[in-house]
């Protein structure tokens, strides 16, 4: 039996390379995206090329309440049965904290928690039993230093989300468990200033950023692993050791 599993934010970043990882081990892949069409087909097509599987891509912009119905309908129609869902795609905003609006707050937590919440909802019917949810949560939640109040804060709700969800996913057969990663080598962290990328590193005991096949790795073990449920892995390479 061939297996599934959907991935927001799957075509740029983490979420990339946990799809390289999943397709590399055979799974077929739902990958949504906000707004780079281009990005998300060439991503599509390069999967499809490299691993063989069968690969969606889907325009889902997780800041749009009509986004969980939108990929509910497309996998309902598709009559796509997932063997993993992963929650990857998240916002920020580094508006300073005395400037911050309203909206801007909300719509952070409407993108790391509500969306999540909601698109489970309407998808847990087409989890397998025996099935995994995985959040990527952030070790700045557990560190609270970051530029954006709204980024910590709603990413340490996830990752108490993980750990309530066990429970209501329980009577379904369903996993759940999260991935905090620290530092990413991703285009996103690739494009910062030399100088605070190695103050960053710096700080890690490992001397580096983690490179995006080791975090992907992760996200397949807690996949196929039946016993690891609730749990929040960390990836940081030891950082803020000193």
């Amino acid at each position: 039996m061939v297996k599934c599993a959907c991935i927001t934010g799957g075509t740029k970043g983490i979420g990339r390379a946990v799809a390289d990882t999943l397709a590399a081990g055979g799974y077929n892949l739902v990958l949504t995206y906000a707004s780079d069409n281009i990005a998300a087909k060439h991503t599509g097509m390069e999967l499809w090329q490299r691993f063989g599987v069968e690969v969606h891509v889907v325009q889902a912009d997780i800041a749009s309440e009509e986004a969980p119905d939108k990929l509910r309908n497309y996998l309902e129609e598709k009559n796509i049965i997932l063997d993993a869902l992963i929650f990857n795609a998240g916002l920020t905003c580094r508006t300073p904290f005395t400037e911050m609006q309203r909206e801007e707050w909300k719509r952070v937590f409407f993108a790391n928690v509500h969306f999540p919440v909601f698109l489970l909802q309407a998808v847990v019917g087409r989890l397998r039993a025996g099935a995994c949810v995985v959040f990527t949560g952030s070790r700045m939640a557990d560190l609270p230093h970051s530029v954006s109040l709204a980024y910590g804060v709603s990413k340490a709700s996830v990752h108490s989300l993980v750990k309530n969800l066990v429970k209501f996913l329980q009577p379904y057969g369903v996993r759940v468990n999260g991935v905090a990663p620290g530092f990413v080598d991703t285009e996103w962290q690739r494009a910062k200033p030399t100088e605070i990328r190695q103050n960053i590193e710096a700080k890690i005991a490992a001397e580096r950023f983690c490179h995006p096949e080791e975090i992907g790795e992760i996200y397949r073990i807690l996949i196929e692993n039946a016993y690891m449920n609730g749990e929040i892995v960390t990836i940081d390479g030891g950082y803020s050791y000193k």
